[in-house]
């Protein structure tokens, strides 16, 4: 698959994300990125939407540690192809915990989640299939 967009501008998603209280990526969690995590991960994940679902009783904690999940996975595909990674589970975690208080925080967090994928998608368009 040839990934279109690998210049995605993370901190700015995650801005979005924060002022809409999680709502923006429902929409582009689910039809602009989770097939690709998937794809890339080689394994199917639960979906943002049902992440963000069970989310809503647990007060998004559920969320948030679904989305740490996948960071981690992501870093992991990022060592495995020779990529410096700028994301983690501790990495998305914190910054969305801690970060809350200097309100920018959750931004960051998504900030190091976009640009390791990015890193992760334009080196695959680099391999000959």
């Amino acid at each position: 698959m040839k990934y279109k967009h690998t210049k995605r501008p993370g901190f700015l998603l995650g801005a979005i994300d924060f002022c809409t209280a999680g709502t923006f990526f429902l929409f582009y969690m689910s039809f602009h990125v989770q097939k690709e995590i998937d794809e890339i991960l080689g394994k199917k994940t639960l979906s943002y939407v049902k992440a963000y679902l069970l989310g809503i009783p647990t007060l998004f904690v559920y969320t948030l540690v679904w989305m740490a999940r996948v960071c981690e996975d992501v870093k992991n595909k990022a060592i495995e192809l020779n990529i410096k990674p700028h994301t983690s589970f501790k990495h998305m975690f914190l910054w969305n915990v801690l970060g809350i208080f200097v309100l920018v925080g959750p931004a960051v967090a998504t900030e190091g989640f976009f640009s390791t994928l990015n890193e992760i998608e334009k080196k695959l368009n680099e391999e000959p299939k």
